[in-house]
């Protein structure tokens, strides 16, 4: 039988019970914490945008290339000409700011240059689901594959259901469930409660929605 060391809490000096909870103070730096931990966690687990960069900068490189190896062979007296500046500059200074073609090239490259913006700046959904841990320091990162499955686990544990599936859509869980019962609102309800209480207990960092599609099995 192991035995437990046991401390006592002196009382205060109006001999009342000595006050354990924190501080406002202290419950703010808490809250604050979690808060900066939840952003640190998704931003972890986010896509680099990998595939828009190298297309930038492969595109970038190549025009950097150009125009060095344009203005260097122009000072040497001997201009490569790999791009026909003369007929391009002959072209613009003849053609008037209303040309369809002009307005046309124009608004090409502003819809290109404005998605890569877009793509850069706005987050994308992360690769794996952000949980929390209880400290700021530490980061958890679940398998979408894993939480699915759970989540499928929990809605086959009500009873009448004989399968289930659940996937992830964004923000959204969908699970199918497969049942032989009649009263499909009720089956629909008491799945979604077990996969509502399974995924609390993962302490997934962004809320999830989840929809179920009761399925009748005969």
């Amino acid at each position: 039988m192991s035995t437990q060391e046991m401390c006592t809490v002196p009382p205060d000096d109006e001999g009342g019970a000595h006050r354990a909870a924190p501080p406002q103070q202290a419950r703010t730096a808490d809250r604050a914490a979690n808060r900066a931990a939840d952003r640190a966690a998704v931003r972890a687990f986010r896509p680099r945008r990998r595939i828009p960069a190298v297309v930038a900068g492969i595109l970038l490189t190549v025009l950097g290339l150009l125009v060095a190896a344009e203005t260097i062979s122009g000072l040497a007296g001997r201009p490569l000409h790999l791009v026909p500046y003369d007929g391009m500059l002959a072209w613009a200074s003849a053609t008037l700011w209303s040309n369809p073609l002009f307005l046309l090239s124009s608004a090409v490259v502003t819809v290109l240059g404005l998605a890569l913006l877009v793509t850069a700046l706005v987050p994308g959904r992360p690769s794996m689901v952000p949980a929390r841990s209880g400290y700021p320091g530490l980061i958890i990162g679940l398998r979408t594959r894993t939480v699915t499955r759970a989540l499928a686990h929990a809605a086959e544990e009500v009873p009448g259901v004989h399968a289930a599936r659940a996937r992830m859509r964004g923000s959204t869980v969908v699970v199918t469930a497969a049942t032989s019962g009649w009263d499909q609102e009720r089956f629909g309800t008491e799945v979604r409660d077990a996969v509502l209480t399974r995924l609390a207990a993962m302490e997934p960092v962004e809320p999830y929605r989840v929809v179920v599609n009761v399925k009748e099995t005969r």
